[in-house]
């Protein structure tokens, strides 16, 4: 892509980024506001209300952004005008819960415990309540639904199984599991359970050949990837205590092709090598059912459907108040809504001993960078690296701050620190290399950072983001342009949906003077990510070069629209004024000058801006099929930003679908399994 200053955007990557190589807890997006279930909140200040409509719609609009408490605080006052109102006592349950006041809920969940509409809600929050205090009769009651959907019936159907396991009879629950009928992505979630519940009562047989019929079944963990890994440590785990040490640590190295820094995998390996005593993962039926709602949410942890991932978290919290994983997952989704002072909370109530604390310290440092406390921030990750020097994610983190912040010399530093502490590099340190060559490019050092990216590339070969940039660089820089272009080229290959790097082949062809292959990229490009000024600008040169003017003018007015940088903006408004001059030679690189010219004194290759993977997916759910109208029939799993993925190749257009269909209201969470949407 084109020169860029890394900024908000590349700071946003460069977080991002680092997260993935932290950890290997999936995280999502949030609807709200505080950490600390319930208590001790501090009270919200509202504007009085004295009519239910205004109320309504105060409540509505501190809901949509992001505010429960103040939502919280309006449903109360519409109810207090009109307390036996549903609909309105239905959205103070659902934000209680969501917000994590999940005792507060329970009254109204209690009244709304027969409406048909909100049972899926109201009636598995009550039995979570009975589940914690031991009345798995009442509970497994509660458990009995009018239900409406494929996930609904799973969540129901898999706590009943633990319900009954919890009454005294765990060959009824694992025989309960045999009854649940449904698609096949159903299999994994099933199979997970009848493992851990036989391990639970100490089934030892039945436990054996569950986990191990499940861990053979491979081809499952695409539907939920962070359950199906929980589980190969739980099987770790219970081979351990059988003392067969070797086949427990057989099954964690299967966890590497997942995620090899993955800091639970890391932390039980190291307990099982050194022959401690290993903990079940689920040692009470509270924690089995809080299990199965942190499996379905991390499964469906993805943009759009986050109102549901957030309750189904936030009742598996008050089951099992101290789960690290589920407090890790709950402070990504905060950040991703923005939310970061909560994301902190959860953070700070990740236990010491949990192998996830490192990792939310981490991430606890980055959120602080994020909100501007730079200085807390860089002095928060530099007392991390000072506890244990030899964590090279800790340099991560802290050199992504200064970056973030641009200061790449302190960045480089902080990387140049990390280098010399890897001895051996290994597949898992090309991030490490790739960003010190970032630095490096940054602070004008070509030659020191040509070969941070040629390292990067031999510990991972075919890497997209390092194809990108380092392709881009060259041909920016008018050398090595055949290899450069086919570095592109191979990287649009594995990141066909990724706007910013079709953006980086299109304005390498524009470099090359080849207008009419770049307006096919870029308008590919913009296509994918329309809301990015860089992009939009891009698009204009071209046209103008192909002599599509007016066009050209159009683009950059909406750049212009779309708020960018400074230096971006100074550029967009001159060529508004007074359009584009007349191409130069010296303007345009060439493949027939074969490479060699020299490079510019400031290089200004873009940055990769290359964004994370698509937000995870039920992939081994049955794809829905495409409604009659040519549109599209919701699944189960299904979200807005996942549709858009899918079928418009960029979770960004989630709002064109939205804005297509009146029927949701402004709201990506009305979708339900079964409904027909249109698609642009």
């Amino acid at each position: 892509m084109c020169p860029l200053p890394i900024g908000a955007k590349g700071f946003e990557y460069m977080r991002l980024k680092v997260r993935a190589l932290l950890a290997a807890v999936s995280v999502a997006a949030a609807v709200g506001a505080v950490g600390q279930a319930g208590a001790g909140a501090a009270p919200v200040e509202v504007s009085p209300f004295t009519s239910f409509a205004g109320a309504f719609l105060a409540g509505r609009a501190a809901e949509a952004d992001n505010d429960l408490g103040q939502a919280i605080a309006y449903y109360k006052q519409a109810l207090s005008v009109s307390p036996d109102d549903q609909a309105m006592q239905q959205s103070l349950m659902v934000a209680l819960i969501a917000n994590g006041s999940f005792d507060e809920a329970l009254p109204v969940a209690d009244k709304l415990k027969t409406v048909a509409e909100v049972e899926r809600i109201s009636r598995v929050a009550l039995a979570v309540d009975a589940i914690r205090n031991k009345k798995f009769i009442e509970a497994e009651n509660f458990l009995k639904i009018a239900l409406t959907s494929d996930l609904d019936k799973l969540i129901a159907g898999v706590m009943t199984a633990w319900v009954k396991t919890g009454a005294g009879d765990p060959k009824a629950g694992i025989d309960y599991l045999g009854t649940l009928k449904g698609p096949e992505w159903y299999n994994l979630f099933l199979n997970i359970h009848r493992a851990l519940i036989a391990d639970y009562a100490d089934m030892k047989p039945e436990a054996a050949a569950a986990y191990e019929e499940t861990t053979i079944a491979r081809s499952q963990a695409d539907v939920a990837p962070e359950a199906y890994v929980r589980m190969l440590e739980a099987y770790a785990g219970f081979l351990a205590r059988a003392g067969d040490k070797a086949k427990a640590l057989e099954v964690l190295a299967r966890v590497d092709e997942f995620n090899p820094l993955r800091p639970t995998t890391g932390a039980l390996r190291a307990d099982i090598a050194a022959g401690k005593k290993i903990p079940k993962l689920v040692p009470t039926v509270q924690d089995g059912a809080a299990e199965m709602l942190f499996d379905i949410a991390s499964a469906l942890n993805r943009g759009g459907g986050e109102a549901f991932v957030r309750l189904y978290l936030q009742m598996a919290r008050a089951l099992s108040p101290a789960n690290d994983a589920v407090l890790v997952q709950l402070g990504g989704v905060a950040e991703q809504q923005g939310n970061l002072e909560e994301a902190i909370g959860f953070y700070r109530q990740v236990p010491d001993a949990s192998p996830l604390r490192r990792v939310a310290e981490l991430q606890l440092g980055l959120d602080l960078a994020e909100l501007k406390r730079t200085d807390e921030a860089v002095k928060y990750l530099n007392d991390l690296v000072a506890r244990d020097p030899g964590d090279v994610r800790a340099y991560l983190a802290l050199g992504g701050v200064h970056a973030g912040a641009e200061d790449f010399a302190s960045a480089a530093k902080v990387y140049d620190r990390a280098a010399e502490r890897i001895k051996k590099p290994e597949r898992g340190d090309w991030s490490l290399f790739y960003q010190r060559g970032i630095a490096y490019e940054r602070l004008k050092q070509w030659p020191k950072a040509e070969p941070n990216f040629r390292k990067a590339l031999e510990l991972y070969p075919d890497q997209p983001q390092v194809l990108n940039y380092l392709g881009y660089s060259w041909i920016d820089m008018n050398m090595n342009l055949d290899e450069g272009l086919a570095m592109i080229k191979k990287a649009v290959e594995l990141r066909p949906s990724d706007g910013f790097i079709i953006d980086s082949l299109g304005w390498g062809y524009y470099r090359l003077g080849r207008f009419d292959e770049a307006v096919t990229e870029l308008e590919r490009a913009v296509a994918l990510q329309p809301a990015d000024p860089v992009l939009n600008d891009h698009l204009g040169d071209a046209y103008w070069r192909v002599g599509r003017k007016l066009e050209a003018t159009f683009q950059w007015a909406h750049a212009r629209d779309l708020k960018p940088d400074a230096a971006v903006l100074a550029s967009v408004l001159e060529k508004l004024r007074n359009g584009m001059p007349d191409l130069k030679p010296k303007d345009v690189a060439s493949l027939d000058q074969g490479g060699t010219s020299d490079a510019p004194t400031t290089p200004a290759p873009g940055s990769p801006q290359a964004i994370l993977a698509d937000p995870p997916k039920i992939d081994g759910a049955p794809a829905p099929a495409a409604s009659p109208s040519g549109g599209y029939t919701v699944g189960p799993g299904d979200s807005l930003w996942s549709i858009a993925v899918e079928k418009l190749g960029s979770g960004e257009r989630y709002r064109e679908i939205l804005n297509l269909n009146p029927s949701l209201r402004g709201n990506p969470n009305r979708i339900y399994p079964g409904l027909e949407l249109k698609l642009p």
